[in-house]
This record gives structure tokens, sequence and C-alpha cells, in this order.
């Protein structure tokens, strides 16, 4: 800025910074300093000759404002404008929302972006609804999971491909990638299969990172890895596979008084993993180890009580090298599988003999947990690039859990994902008349180092299978079954194959910045603290007035 013979500069002098203004002036060349040479100008060389200037509003005297400036949840809005690398991520997740929708469109043919409502009915599809009150004494209304019924049920009205960027809503436990309320990027196609839909998401993941990312744009098809294999191979159903790692079984080789050692299991499953040692230093991987376990991300895995982690360190100028508790037989074929070198670590964990079900298993949450502390102690360096995979073949019905609702049914097993997925094959078909719990389901999610990025599956188009599996497989009782009565009735309508999947878009963005958390890609985010708005007070209580107009009463 540059000031004409008038008062302006005594009028900026008295304002207070950070106070927005209106300008009059006119825009000029600067004049080159001596030291800049013609033919290299200066970056910005142009400058305001500021003639008059009008105060429009005053920021604050007190408040302190800088770029490293921290403010409280309360104060969102001046953290969004001090900080500019979250301005940036906001500027970054619309510039994804254009392309997806881009990508989308220009298919052949192409998908139509249509809303449905957000006032929806309650219906047990898995997670925790939140509930809206009506002035009709009894009725409410609960926010959607997903769009996921309505969706179908334009499958069924003749609209072959859907797709909105929709608000869901689910009352479950917080962490860094949930939040009460998310978007999503919602699909449906119809007479499509699963691999349809996957090479429509491939498409819409190539066309961001070829646009925004620095990382060049993966190629080819997303590999696809049963369930089973990964959750023995890495002991978690969104594994991040940069780092290696891998879990082998070990307890068919192991002496049975080591067995003993490590867990109080009768015939347990025990499983091992291998961290290569910084260095080759054995008493660097000995003092990594032990601040881990002394520290309280370890404390949860020394209280597993099917028994502690048992570590070794392999360490070439020790007997067996320091594999002596093995024997020498399975001392020698565990070199033969995991193949350590001088300060490598192994690890060994015990659990059930069980089958695999939920997320994860001990020994896979070991493995993420141990890797993170690496990074984070510079132990080992943080990966890098982007591994993205399809994890397939659930199972269809998992073992109900007490955390969550499921679909409210007696059987004592939910459904995995929710119970509008179909079966994969003609035999899973048949295993719900026999087995059930062995069918597998047509259900694919999308991981990428660590993260579920979404998940999507083929859905039940035939009304009588859906009702089978609501009411003789899952034995929901018949005023839940009857909540899904416009499902049904609609599948009955000559409903078409579909298939369809949803992306966290929030989580999406938050991968592609690199962020730990979606609250950094998110304008105004609930906190951790039981998902509160803490900058305008939600929720707030309900007042006498408002319990009487919804025909409520507190019960303590």
């Amino acid at each position: 800025v540059a000031f004409a013979k008038n008062n302006a500069f005594e009028k900026l002098k008295a304002l207070n910074a950070n106070s927005p203004v209106a300008v009059r002036g006119t825009v000029q060349k600067k004049k080159a300093k001596a030291s800049e040479s013609a033919d290299k100008p200066a970056e910005d060389s142009w400058e305001l000759a500021l003639e008059e200037i009008h105060p429009l509003n005053d920021f604050p005297k007190e408040t302190i404002m800088t770029p490293e400036t921290v403010f409280p949840p309360e104060q969102r809005y001046l953290q969004l404008r001090s900080d500019a690398e979250l301005r940036e991520a906001l500027r970054f997740r619309a510039r994804a929302h254009n392309l997806c929708k881009k990508e989308l469109e220009e298919q052949s043919p192409p998908f139509f972006e249509i809303e449905t409502p957000l006032l929806f009915k309650s219906t047990p599809e898995g997670a925790r609804e939140f509930i809206v009150p009506t002035r009709r004494e009894g009725l409410a209304y609960a926010l959607p999971q997903s769009p996921q019924q309505y969706k179908q049920i334009l499958m069924a009205s003749g609209l072959p491909r859907y797709y909105q960027f929709a608000r869901c809503f689910r009352d479950e436990d917080l962490r860094a990638d949930r939040q009460p309320e998310f978007t999503q990027l919602d699909m449906e196609m119809s007479f499509a299969t699963g691999d349809d839909v996957m090479r429509t998401i491939e498409g819409v993941i190539r066309r961001l990172w070829s646009s925004l990312m620095k990382d060049p744009a993966p190629e080819g098809p997303f590999r696809k890895v049963p369930y089973q294999d990964v959750m023995a191979k890495y002991g978690s159903d969104k594994p991040d596979t940069r780092y290696g790692m891998e879990i082998i079984r070990l307890d068919q080789l192991l002496p049975v008084d080591l067995i003993g050692k490590i867990s109080d299991l009768e015939d347990p499953i025990v499983e091992a993993f291998k961290v290569e040692g910084n260095e080759n230093d054995p008493a660097e991987t000995h003092k990594f180890i032990t601040q881990f376990l002394d520290s309280p991300a370890g404390a949860p895995f020394n209280n597993n009580p099917d028994g502690g982690p048992g570590v070794f360190i392999y360490n070439g100028k020790q007997p067996l090298c320091g594999l002596q508790p093995f024997g020498f037989q399975a001392a020698e074929h565990v070199e033969e599988l995991l193949d350590p070198d001088h300060g490598d670590l192994i690890i060994l964990q015990a659990r059930p003999r069980a089958p695999f079900s939920g997320g994860s298993t001990p020994i896979g949450d070991l493995r993420r947990a141990l890797h993170a502390s690496s990074v984070s102690t510079g132990f080992k360096p943080a990966p890098t690039g982007f591994d993205f995979l399809w994890v397939v073949d659930f199972p269809l019905f998992s073992p109900s859990s007490d955390s969550e609702p499921g679909q409210g049914g007696a059987a004592g097993i939910s459904s995995t994902h929710h119970p509008f997925t179909a079966p994969k094959r003609p035999a899973d078909v048949d295993l719900l008349l026999t087995d059930p719990t062995q069918a597998v389901a047509d259900h694919y999610d999308l991981v990428v180092n660590g993260v579920e990025l979404g998940g999507g599956s083929r859905r039940i188009h035939d009304a009588a299978v859906q009702e089978f599996i609501f009411r003789d497989i899952l034995k929901m009782p018949a005023e839940r079954l009857d909540d899904f009565s416009h499902l049904l009735d609609a599948l009955r309508s000559g409903c078409p194959p579909h298939a369809g999947l949803a992306l966290g878009f929030d989580r999406l963005v938050a991968v592609m910045l690199g962020k730990e958390s979606v609250r950094d890609v998110i304008a105004f985010p609930k906190t951790g603290r039981g998902g509160d708005d803490a900058m305008v007070g939600a929720p707030s209580p309900m007042t006498e007035q408002a319990l009487e107009t919804y025909h409520l009463k507190l019960r303590k």
C-alpha cells in the first residue's frame, strides 16, 4: 500500500488489526528497488495508492490473533480465520467434491444427483439413531443412518444410477475418524454387480489423485483380498499394508511350555510378527519395546486376559540368537518363516481358537500400535504413498455385540454390515437354510493405509429372500419386520438387481491431506466430548415448554 497526501494513513493507524475495511485508491506499478534488476522484477510488483479508508467493523483489541494462535472450539470462527491450512483444507474439500460429481456425471450412462429425506423413520439397520420428536403425541422421526433404503427404492423406481453427497447421523462412540453427523458420497446402480461398482469407484479415486495429489494416481484394478486373508495376515479388516509386519501362525511349532508362559488358554492359537530393528542394534530394540510396554499405549496389551505378548529380540551374539525358549527345532522354523536380522523384534500373541469375527484381533491391534509408536518415537520412518485394496468376502452374519444394537433380532447374530446385503454365491444362499453363520456376503470395503474409506454391497432385490432374512435368520419380532414394509413392497414391484457403495467423504479428504482427524477437514465439527458443538452450545437442555409441546417427560 502506498499513501497519498491525505489523512488515510492516520485513519489506518487508528484501526485495530484484523478489522474489516473498505478502501478506495489507484492500483499502480511499484517503483523498482535498486537491488531488483529489470529482468527479475519483484514477485509483488503492484501496489494500491490509498486515498480513502472506511472501517466496517472493529476487531477486539484484547484478542491476539497470529498464525500460531490456537483458539478453543467455542471460537471455531477465529480458528478458521487465523489458520490458513484449515481454510485451504476446506477449499481442497470443495474441489474434491466437484471432481467426484464430474466423474460420476460423465459416466455412460450418467449418474443423477437425487436428494433423499433427512426426516426418516426408525428402522433397525445396525447403528443407534437420533430421534426427532414431533408435536403428534407418541410419534417421532429418526435421522437416517444412511440413505440406504431410499436409494434401493430409487432402483425400484426406474432411476438406474443415483448419487448424492448425503448427510448421515449415527449416535455412536466418537473417535478421530467419526462424527455424529457426517457426509458420505452415496451411490447405487441398477442391473449392476459389485465389480461394476468397484470399477466406478476406482475411476473416482483415479480422478481425484490425478487432479489433486502429488502422488501418482493408482493404476489398474485395485487388488481384492478376502476378509479371512487380511485378518490372518494383518489382524485387521482395514490393514495398512505398506509397512510389512505380516502375521504368521506358530502354535503348531512351539513347545508346550513356551505357550504356557504367554497364555493360560487351553489350546490357543499363537501368532507372531517381526518388527525390523533400527540399525540392527539389539540394545536400541530393547529400549524401544520396553518404553512401549511401560507406556499407557502398551497397558491394554500387558493386561490382555488371554495373555500378554511374548517379546524376543533376535541377537546373533546369543545362543540360538536369543530364541532359546523356542527350542532348536522351533527356532529354526521361526527363522525360516520370519527371516529375522540381528536386532529385529519378534512378538508372539495368543488368542482363543475360534473363527475370525469383528474388525481386528489382539495381535492385529498390537501390530498397529507398535508401528504407530515406532514412528512417533523415531525408531522407524513413517511409511509413504497410498496402497489401495478391496477387502471382500466378509461373513454375512456375525455374533451380536452388546456395544452395538444390531438389528434387534433374537437369533444372537446380526448382519455384519446391514441386513440388505446379498449372499455372494448360490452356495451361500443354500447356507441360509442350513448354517447362515458360514454364508459369505457380496460385500466390499475400500481400504487405504489402514483406513476404511467406504463400503458397499450387492443388495437383496428379491422380497422373499429379504423377508426370510429378517424373520427366520435374524428373528426380528413382527413389529420390527413391519418397519421394513415400504422396502419389501418396493422389492416386490419388479425391482431389478442392484449394487452400490458409500464413501466416507470426510474421511477421504482427511486421508488425501494426511490429517489425523476428520475434524481438520470439517468447517464446524463436533468435539470428541460426547459429540458437542461447543461453539453454539449443542446439544442444549430441553425446556419445560418444549417437553410439553413434544409430549415428553424426563426420567432419571
